[in-house]
């Protein structure tokens, strides 16, 4: 089969005038970003019709390092509904140039299930990052020189919060010295670097419902303490307006087709491991104004990322979910079964039947959100027809719930056929109930913690770094014990120990730190050790990358 690049450069894209025209955007609302790619106002955007069309989410059981193709089946599906004569549209995540060079080599789907033009999709882009990297970096610009310039008096600052960030895999930037040199060059003190997706900036962006609500948060932002011990706001910096220019077009989402022309929406790139996960509020309300269904993604395992989207985007929202799609893939069955990763592309029945635990626990806590589930399994080549028989029983007949085989990857929307099916058949005769949130927003931080951990990764035990306590004592001074909890942790297992693979129960889980996401209005809880700023593997992907006689090569 022909790589992912190669198929995307071989696809025949229709101007973006015509995808946007069909959907029926008005011309006036839809910005040319070049042939291919628009900006759409937020204008467009049709409330009366949100409510009335379906809601789908896409999520997976906990990942293998090379994840189970969530995207893929994402784009698939949306692709296989418009094949059996539905209107759909797919809302996702914008790719980050971090993981992109480094361990994924580009995320736009793959194979015959992509959104276009994936080269730059996978780049440049709109620019939003850059925006958003701007923004943040002007921040830190201006937070910066208020320091120095009220350094001898009792206006200055005691407690920085505020860092830096670039769109990079960069280790060596995590902790830094900055203003070293002469005094006119600044106050050394230590600070350091996340990575885009990690930013406030990224998170506002994302929940905000329009441009006002966007400003209205980027005030808010606490950048650290004064002298006195009082919080400090861009607010109090008095450059919300300034910072608010820099994403005026950043905020519009971005249309993009797929492999088939069906419309998709691409915007917002938070993480799901360090953040909420999720595309953009106004994105998905973009999708459900014209669509009759609208398929969404949230990051990584159904632990991490379907929780921060039902308890964090769907509760800002305003959003309900008709129905949650959980992929599995045989080499993610057998990773949790206990079989060495080298090993899990091989056959090995039994230990994609010992893995199927893994599947439980994430189907068991989307139903307690009162989701209707499906099981998409994500077809590779190799997989044996048996190991994919004994999965889809053991979800018909011990789970009960529906099950399909996505081929999307080789075949395109005919291969998400069987799935398209089953989704519509699931909505019409068993849809969601309303969301059930994993706790309530009047309880304390503690307390909310202890719901997620203890009945959505089914912890024993939470315990509090220091650190972490003063930061609670700090929220509830601040009077933001209210607001939601984003758990920060390792993708790769319910526990914080990432090897820890499988259906593992009753461990302890340590809460090193917490951050005030005030803008964002969001509580993130950082659990075990993990990075806002990833670092490279050995051998990075942009070792493989390279221009040759004009095109880009190396994308995936």
């Amino acid at each position: 089969m022909k790589t992912d690049i190669e198929i995307a450069r071989e696809t025949k894209l229709k101007p973006i005038q015509e995808i946007s025209q069909a959907m029926g955007i008005a011309p006036e609302q839809a910005e040319p970003y070049g042939h291919y790619i628009a900006k759409i106002s937020p204008q467009a955007m049709r409330p009366d019709q949100i409510k009335k069309n379906n809601l789908i989410l896409v999520t997976a059981i906990t990942p293998t390092k090379a994840g189970v193709g969530k995207t893929t089946v994402s784009i698939g599906l949306a692709l296989g509904l418009n094949k059996i004569g539905k209107k759909a549209i797919v809302a996702l995540r914008e790719p980050s140039l971090g993981p992109c060079f480094g361990m994924k080599g580009g995320a736009a789907g793959g194979g015959h299930a992509q959104v276009l033009p994936m080269d730059k999709i996978n780049l440049h882009f709109t620019g939003d990052f850059h925006a958003i990297t701007s923004a943040h970096n002007m921040i830190t610009a201006l937070l910066e020189n208020y320091i120095y310039q009220n350094r001898n008096n009792c206006e200055g600052l005691s407690r920085v919060l505020w860092k830096r960030v670039l769109d990079v895999n960069d280790r060596t930037l995590r902790n830094v010295i900055t203003g070293l040199g002469a005094v006119t060059d600044g106050i050394p003190h230590e600070s350091g670097f996340d990575i885009t997706p990690a930013s406030e900036i990224m998170a506002i962006l994302c929940l905000a419902n329009d441009f006002d609500d966007l400003k209205r948060r980027i005030e808010n932002i606490l950048l650290g303490y004064t002298k006195t011990g009082q919080p400090f706001t861009v607010k109090d910096l008095g450059i919300a307006g300034a910072i608010s220019i820099l994403l005026m077009d950043a905020i519009k989402p971005n249309l993009v087709q797929t492999t088939e022309g069906t419309p998709a929406f691409v915007h917002g790139g938070p993480f799901a491991n360090i953040a909420h996960g999720c595309n953009s509020i106004i994105a998905t309300k973009m999708a459900l104004s014209y669509a009759d269904y609208a398929i969404t993604e949230a990051g990584f395992g159904a632990d991490l990322g379907a929780e921060k989207f039902f308890d964090i985007k769907c509760r800002m929202g305003g959003l309900q979910p008709k129905l949650t799609v959980l992929v599995a893939t045989l080499q993610g069955l057998k990773l949790h079964g206990g079989v060495a990763e080298r090993d899990i592309k091989e056959p090995d029945m039994e230990g994609a039947r010992r893995g199927l635990v893994n599947l439980e626990r994430h189907v068991h806590n989307l139903r307690s959100f009162g989701q209707s589930v499906v099981v998409c399994f994500n077809r590779f080549a190799s997989d044996p027809d048996d190991e994919i028989a004994m999965v889809k029983k053991y979800c018909n007949e011990t789970l009960g719930v529906g099950f399909a085989v996505n081929n999307a990857f080789s075949e395109g929307g005919e291969g998400a056929v069987e799935l398209a099916h089953l989704v519509v058949d699931t909505i019409e005769k068993n849809p969601s109930q309303p969301l059930k949130y994993a706790y309530s927003l009047n309880e304390s931080i503690e307390e909310k913690v202890d719901q997620i951990a203890k009945n959505i990764y089914c912890a024993s035990n939470v315990t509090y770094s220091s650190k972490a306590f003063k930061a609670i004592k700090s929220i509830n001074e601040m009077g933001l014990a209210h607001l939601p909890i984003c758990i920060a942790k390792t993708q790769y297992s319910f526990s914080t120990d990432p090897k820890a693979y499988g259906d593992v129960r009753n461990f302890e889980m340590k809460v090193s730190d917490i951050v005030i996401n005030k803008g964002a209005e969001m509580i993130v809880v950082i659990m075990g050790d993990i990075m806002r700023m990833p670092g490279l593997p050995k051998e990075p992907q942009a070792v493989n990358m390279d221009v040759i006689n004009g095109q880009i090569e190396g994308l995936s």
